[in-house]
C-alpha cells in the first residue's frame, strides 16, 4: 500500500520537476477554475466569456503537456465560444443603437432568423393562434385583415402577442403578394431574452416605444375625425 501511494505521489509531482510541467499544471488548474466559474454564471455573455478563457488556458495546458487530442478539442471549442460571444455582444450593441435612434425595425435580429417564402393568399397566422415566433417582413405586402392595414417592410411583427399574458395572436396576417419573411422561433428568442439582461432591457424599451407610437397614431386619427363621427365613435367605445 505504501509503495502504491508513493508511486501516485511521484506521478503527480514529476511534472513539477520541469518548467514545462509547471506551466502545464498551472494552466490546466486555471482552466478548470474558470470552467467552474463559467458554470456559475447566470448570463450568456459572462458564461461565454469565462468558457472561452477556460478553453484558452486548457489549450495552453494541453500544448505544454502535450496531449494531442485535447489540443484539437480546445482548438475547436475556443473559437466557437469566441464567435458566439461576439454574436451576442453584437446583437446587444445593435439593440442599444436601435433604442438610441428609436429604430423600430428588427434588423438586429436577422443573424438569429431564418428566411421563409409565402405565396400570395397565405395566412401566416390567424387571430387566436398561439404566439410561438417573431417575424420580420423583408419583401412583399402583408395585410392585417381585421383592421385593413399593411405591415411596413423591415419591421418586426408578432412581438406584442409574444409578450401578452395569453400568448395568442390578436390579428390575422395574410400575404397579399408573394412575401419573403424572416422568422425566429419563440424558444430561441426567449433564450436570448432571459440569458442576456441587457438585451432583454433594450428589447422591452423597443416594444414600449412601438406601443407608444401606435397609441399616438391612434390619437392622431381620433383628433382628425369629423366631430359628429368622432362623437359617435366615442359613444360606441363607451
Amino acid at each position: 500500500m505504501g509503495d502504491l501511494l508513493a508511486n501516485v505521489i511521484a506521478d503527480l509531482t514529476r511534472p513539477l520537476e520541469t518548467v514545462r510541467g509547471v506551466v502545464s499544471i498551472v494552466a490546466t488548474l486555471l482552466g478548470v477554475a474558470l470552467l467552474i466559474v463559467a458554470s456559475l454564471m447566470r448570463t450568456m455573455v459572462r458564461l461565454r466569456f469565462f468558457t472561452a478563457m477556460s478553453n484558452l488556458f486548457l489549450l495552453a495546458g494541453a500544448v505544454t503537456a502535450p496531449h494531442g487530442a485535447l489540443v484539437v478539442l480546445y482548438l475547436i471549442l475556443f473559437p466557437v465560444n469566441c464567435v458566439r460571444l461576439a454574436e451576442i455582444m453584437r446583437v446587444t450593441r445593435q439593440v442599444e443603437e436601435a433604442v438610441q435612434h428609436k429604430d423600430l425595425s428588427g434588423v438586429w435580429l436577422k443573424p438569429y432568423m431564418k428566411a421563409k417564402r409565402f405565396s400570395a393568399g397565405t395566412v401566416i397566422f390567424r387571430r387566436g393562434d398561439p404566439a410561438d415566433a417573431l417575424f420580420l417582413l423583408i419583401d412583399g405586402e402583408l395585410e392585417w385583415e381585421e383592421i385593413g392595414t399593411y405591415q411596413p417592410k423591415g419591421q418586426l411583427f408578432g412581438e406584442i402577442s409574444f409578450f401578452a399574458p395569453d400568448r395568442t395572436r390578436t390579428l390575422t396576417g395574410r400575404c397579399v403578394t408573394d412575401c419573403l419573411v424572416m422568422k425566429i422561433r419563440g424558444d430561441a428568442f426567449k433564450e436570448l431574452y432571459f440569458t442576456n439582461p441587457k438585451f432583454a432591457f433594450h428589447v422591452s424599451e423597443l416594444i414600449a416605444e412601438r406601443l407608444i407610437t401606435d397609441v399616438r397614431q391612434l390619437q392622431h386619427k381620433l383628433d382628425t375625425m369629423p366631430a359628429p363621427l368622432e362623437a359617435e365613435q366615442r359613444r360606441q367605445v363607451a
